[in-house]
């Protein structure tokens, strides 16, 4: 699979806005190792819930409460979306969604649940897409991410 990035002076505003954020984050975490170290702790791991041949391809940890993984299988084309608690317990509200823009399409589960949210599947071969997940009011995810190699040529 072949990403395709695109800049624009926006995009490279930003990319420069966020590296040199990145080159001030040291200083901060070592004035914080505990809360970093607390943040990795909490990360949850992926639980296989998409199904065989799925890779997780990116992933947002939602605060202290969970991870929100974005997977891919190739032999299908198709994305999937979990939200994954890093401690399962009383059912709350979580929601694992999947989108892209153009035609605007977009597939969520949402409910209470004690362990997960999803999986939501979304054949985007070509496309770039947008993914959450949410657990109790805290959200995390992603916009227009992992374009697939075709999305140049999609209108």
């Amino acid at each position: 699979m072949t990403i395709i990035r695109r800049a624009s002076a926006i995009g490279a505003a930003v990319t420069a806005t966020a590296c040199a954020a990145i080159a001030l984050a040291p200083a901060a975490a070592a004035a914080e190792p505990k809360a970093t170290a607390a943040r990795a702790a909490a990360a949850a791991k992926y639980n296989g819930a998409c199904g065989g041949g799925y890779s997780v391809v990116n992933s947002a940890q939602i605060g202290t409460k969970g991870t929100v993984f974005l997977t891919y299988s190739s032999a299908t084309g198709k994305n999937c979306v979990v939200t994954v608690r890093t401690t399962p317990g009383k059912a709350v509200h979580m929601t694992a969604s999947l989108g892209f823009a153009s035609p605007t399409t977009t597939v969520t589960d949402t409910g209470y649940y004690t362990t997960y949210a999803g999986p939501v599947y979304l054949d985007a071969r070509g496309l770039c897409v947008t993914w959450r997940g949410e657990i109790s009011g805290e959200v995390a995810g992603k916009n227009g991410t992992n374009c697939g190699s075709l999305a140049a040529n999609r209108h």
